[in-house]
């Protein structure tokens, strides 16, 4: 066989109907969509209308949010990285970080880090650094003997305040020096 003789299984794929290409094609002149009305035209969005009666989509209420840019961590679990250290792509006495992961094939080019989760069972000894991980995942390591080191942005100065401290200063801003 060869690669010109190639066709998929009979009745694998079905032609596309083209509409309003004449009588003859059973789909002509009007192109199944009946006689004039608003959903004979182009363009019309009318499937969340109820009659008029106020649509679902409004009379429930709305629930959370969505992160305009939420991170996007790359995730592994202890019980993968087991599997991979059997199978002998990561060695487990060499210290373990993204580049070692993404060079043994466990995760794609890091997006905004990686982050250690507790699926599966360790019996290997690890040094390993993430950049998040659940406190069930640091137990596990741990536990087989190893540790777990967590890169976490420091945040800033300003944000790792408490609110109180910055109301206070906020207050103890001086007045006016014009008016005694």
């Amino acid at each position: 066989m060869q690669l010109n003789q190639l066709r998929d299984k009979p009745g694998a794929t079905e032609k596309r109907t083209r509409v309003g290409r004449g009588p003859g094609s059973g789909k002509g002149k009007t192109a199944g969509r009946g006689h004039k009305g608003q959903k004979s035209r182009t363009g019309v969005s009318i499937r969340g209308f109820e009659g008029g009666q106020m649509p679902i989509y409004r009379r429930l209420p709305k629930r959370g949010f969505n992160v305009v840019n939420p991170k996007e961590f790359a995730v592994i679990n202890v019980g993968r990285l087991q599997k991979v250290i059997d199978e002998g792509r990561l060695d487990a006495k060499k210290p373990i970080d993204g580049d070692a992961l993404e060079a043994a094939g466990l995760v794609r080019p890091r997006r905004d880090g990686v982050r250690l989760l507790a699926s599966g069972e360790l019996k290997a000894k690890l040094t390993i650094t993430v950049d998040h991980a659940s406190a069930a995942a640091i137990a596990a390591v741990e536990k087989a003997g190893g540790s777990v080191t967590v890169n976490a942005p420091a945040p800033a100065a300003e944000e790792a305040k408490p609110k109180k401290e910055k109301k206070a200063k906020a207050d103890n801003k001086p007045a006016d020096e014009g008016s005694e």
